[in-house]
């Protein structure tokens, strides 16, 4: 396995598999990898000759007072499991290479419309961040599809909506999330949690699978929501948002969607957990 830390390194060994015509297959991470990423590493060895993953926590789409200095590091052992899951490449850049004239300074891309809204709303900037970072990993390692986990569901949403806008002739595979045994969404940011927020952070997951069980059951989104919401306080939550969308555009729901997600960004102490349920209704 290659560790490759700069561009054009990593470009000239793209040259080189393109040239042998061999198809690239790319999951971009931030690194402290865990069952959840390695399960997107396993589908992008089933979907490509090559196999690229990143490891690069993103100052961009960090805001003044969140944790990117303290965000979890684990460089080694991230390497040692990726060698071990037959893994072609991590490149792996510096700050200064991905943005040699400064992160606030270089071009920036933004994805107007789904950018603005939950995420977007509570972490103004955010989403430029992860599309600016995504669209320059895309164009060093110029993959034919990349993989990404649903955990992040309105992510997801921005990346595919750039990439059809910017025509970028790579497949975007969003996958479902990978939980724990008691249904927590596996996250790096997990291990923020001391040993009694950890027990209480699985019921962010129970409480979303109850409020689509309660949509589909009764035609009231609002008092559902609102329940969840309380539900999630009594808990301990300090709530930023609980939603039921639109699936494709994250709107409200109007009378007719059946493809819909639940969605919830809540604090546990000084952890911020985030999470989402898509479902369907049936058809009336």
């Amino acid at each position: 396995m290659q560790i490759i830390d700069n561009t054009k390194a990593m470009q000239q060994q793209v040259r080189e598999w393109k040239q042998a015509g061999e198809r690239i297959a790319f999951v971009p991470t931030m690194g402290n990898l865990h069952e959840g990423h390695m399960t997107l590493v396993k589908a992008a060895r089933d979907r490509g000759k090559r196999c690229v993953v990143s490891i690069f926590v993103n100052p961009k789409q960090f805001g003044p007072k969140e944790d990117f200095a303290t965000y979890p590091r684990s460089f080694e052992a991230d390497t040692e499991r990726l060698k071990a899951a037959a893994v072609d490449c991590v490149f792996a850049p510096g700050v200064e290479d991905m943005y040699p004239e400064g992160k606030d300074t270089c071009t920036s891309v933004s994805v107007p419309g789904l950018s603005d809204v939950l995420e977007g709303e509570y972490r103004p900037g955010f989403f430029t961040g992860v599309a600016t970072v995504v669209n320059k990993l895309f164009n060093i390692v110029q993959p034919d599809v990349a993989i990404f986990g649903e955990k992040d569901f309105q992510q997801c949403l921005v990346i595919r909506r750039m990439v059809r806008d910017l025509a970028m002739p790579i497949d975007i595979i969003c996958l479902p999330t990978v939980r724990e045994s008691d249904g927590l969404a596996m996250s790096s940011r997990n291990a923020y949690l001391d040993h009694a927020q950890r027990k209480v952070a699985a019921e962010l997951s129970r409480c979303l699978q109850q409020l689509a069980t309660t949509v589909r059951l009764a035609s009231g989104v609002s008092f559902a929501v609102i329940h969840a919401s309380q539900a999630l306080e009594v808990q301990g939550f300090e709530v930023d948002y609980v939603v039921v969308r639109r699936q494709r555009d994250l709107q409200t729901p109007e009378d007719g969607d059946t493809e819909l997600v639940a969605l919830a960004a809540v604090h546990l102490g000084d952890t911020r957990l985030i999470d989402s349920i898509p479902f369907v209704l049936e058809a009336a």
